[in-house]
């Protein structure tokens, strides 16, 4: 696949990732980026389904907006903004108390309605899809990588992918995800993670990232939910549900059907993990958890009709419960030339993990000489 050695290596295509990669590059520095799903995007990844009637549906079931305050990262949303990746969703938020059935409305819920929520156009992964393919990023997608090897008499590290091919040598290495060193991987895959804890004291504090799981349930109606009047919601006092969100009301979204996207509760999702495990959910277990979920919807009072479409997403480890790297942002030992970036260094959102890759960027712009 890779005959010369290239300069650095980045594992795994979310925003994170997305974003070290193009700003490397921008900076001269080429990068080869390794992606196991067959596109970009990760939690912001944007999910196609085909009704039985043949209409094509399109759900961002990972995260449906995200929220900017830092400044270095305006600047960089406002550069996508002025390219058309991102645009500002003007939702209406309510909040849904589910023990009296009544919306409810608080001095937090009202800064939840005035706070700026920006989506990706025309899908959450279009902005991960425009840095994948930047200028200096070569992206290879459906590969899962198996192994990092340190070579230390060359100062290199040679990439395998889980069948155990070699993928190439690289000058320095950028994961972007936090399973990379965690016997989670081994749980999913069966094998052992990819990095060797051994290698670089920092990584001890990867071995074990709490986790939120939380299940997705996408669903589509052929007409509006008049009865909802808030295209954003979240909800209290439910054991099943904790927000709900309008997909065909964001700009740029198709709006032949009303679709939308439940998130659970985490401690819904997980029961379900410890009766089922953490290996990839059963068709069954997506279809109870899925009929949980919309029968809650219904419960509501809301006077919401079936829809004619649904389907559940379990994602097992996608929302990172703790913050490994407040100050510097990311996971970074020198010597190696060894980062890791993710939400899951600085905060657990879009907006932690832009922060987190472009500090793990920084690194390396800092090395360049050396590449």
């Amino acid at each position: 696949m890779q005959n010369t050695v290239a300069k650095v290596a980045v594992a795994g295509s979310g925003i994170a990732g997305a974003v070290c990669a193009a700003t490397l590059a921008r900076n001269g520095i080429s990068v080869t980026l390794f992606e196991s799903a067959r596109g970009p995007g990760g939690r912001m990844s944007q999910r196609r389904e085909i009704s039985e009637d043949g209409r094509e549906l399109l759900f961002d079931h990972g995260a449906p907006y995200f929220t900017v305050a830092n400044p270095d990262v305006l600047s960089v949303v406002a550069e996508w903004e002025s390219r058309g990746l991102v645009a500002e969703w003007k939702s209406n938020f309510g909040s849904f108390d589910c023990s009296t059935n009544k919306f409810v409305n608080t001095e937090h819920h009202k800064l939840e309605r005035e706070t700026k929520k920006y989506v990706g156009m025309p899908g959450m992964n279009s902005i991960c899809k425009a840095l994948c393919h930047e200028s200096g990023v070569e992206s290879i997608f459906n590969v899962r990588i198996g192994k990092f090897e340190w070579l230390e008499h060359e100062n290199l590290w040679s990439v395998m992918g889980l069948g155990g091919q070699h993928l190439g040598d690289f000058k320095g290495v950028v994961a972007s995800d936090k399973n990379i060193a965690s016997p989670r991987f081994t749980a999913v895959t069966g094998q052992p993670p990819p990095l060797d804890l051994s290698l670089a004291p920092e990584l001890a504090q990867l071995q074990n990232i709490p986790v939120h799981p939380c299940f997705a349930l996408m669903l589509a109606f052929n007409d509006p939910l008049s009865s909802v009047h808030a295209k954003e919601l979240s909800f209290t006092n439910s054991k099943v549900l904790s927000r709900a969100f309008c997909e065909s009301n964001k700009p740029g979204r198709s709006s032949t059907s009303e679709r939308w996207v439940l998130h659970s509760t985490t401690e819904y999702a997980e029961d379900v993990i410890a009766q089922s495990g953490l290996v990839k959910p059963s068709k069954e277990t997506l279809s109870k958890v899925g009929n949980e979920m919309l029968q809650e919807f219904l419960g509501t009072g809301l006077s919401i009709p079936q829809p004619f479409f649904m389907k559940a997403h379990r994602w097992g480890s996608a929302f990172p419960a703790a913050s490994i790297a407040k100050v510097e942002k990311c996971v970074w030992n020198e010597k190696k030339k060894l980062a890791i970036c993710g939400d899951f260094c600085v905060s657990p959102n879009v907006e932690g993990a832009i922060l987190s890759g472009l500090a793990a960027a920084s690194k390396f712009k800092n090395l360049a000489s050396s590449l």
